[in-house]
């Protein structure tokens, strides 16, 4: 994105890209509840989102979009797709985090129940939130979707992953080769907000974080 807000096209004679954009707002992100895997839909609030992103993100002409399997992230995909005719590839391995006994309640619940375990995770140690998977796990089955899909892609590409803000982050950090204790420093997306990541002759970089829109609240399950 341009210091002017308009989406600009860096891709001609620049290598892949990979756009990881997040899923539009659901009632569980407005709630401050941790959804993990559980299938919540977007309300209206975020349809509109995700049709205002997909006209900017069509302006990028993707060659591609894979998405999580699950609602939220289908549907925002959805609009995309209908302003490119890309068809959209659904994966599971994109979907949240699963978050066990986390998944349903909210941020202030997780703390009052399980407030170690929220503050170690915090801090970057490896935790089981709510005895689910571990961020390195959720890197270990997401990160190589992404690249299977970056593999199809002509030169110069564009690849448009539709998933989860959870997801997402660690999937950034395994792709630039981040230690797992820093994936916390890339900070969380806005509902249908994206980053950019650019095949370079050293792997991977990241040209945008968080584009899309001017400066909002993240709900959702990586504050």
């Amino acid at each position: 994105m341009s210091a002017t807000g308009e989406v600009t096209d860096r891709g001609t004679g620049r290598g892949r890209r990979v756009i990881l954009w997040r899923h539009g707002q659901t009632s569980w992100n407005v709630e401050r509840r941790f959804q993990g895997t559980t299938d919540v839909e977007l309300t209206g609030t975020g349809v509109a989102q995700a049709r205002r992103a997909a006209r900017l993100l069509a302006g990028l002409r993707p060659d591609a979009i894979v998405a999580s399997d699950l609602k939220r992230a289908a549907d925002t995909a959805a609009e995309l797709a209908a302003l490119t005719g890309l068809e959209v590839a659904h994966d599971e391995g994109l979907r949240e985090t699963y978050a066990g006994v986390w998944q349903g309640l909210t941020h202030d619940e997780i703390i009052a129940r399980y407030g170690e375990e929220y503050a170690a995770w915090k801090r970057g140690e490896p935790v089981r939130r709510g005895g689910g998977e571990l961020e390195t796990e959720v890197a270990d089955r997401a990160a190589p979707v992404v690249l299977r899909y970056v593999d199809k892609l002509p030169q110069d590409g564009t690849l448009v992953v539709v998933s989860h803000g959870g997801t997402i982050r660690t999937t950034i950090g395994r792709l630039l080769g981040l230690d797992a204790h820093s994936w916390e420093a890339l900070g969380g997306l806005t509902n249908c907000c994206w980053s950019v990541l650019g095949e370079g002759v050293r792997g991977w970089r990241l040209l945008e974080h968080n584009a899309g829109s001017l400066p909002e609240p993240v709900l959702g399950d990586d504050d």
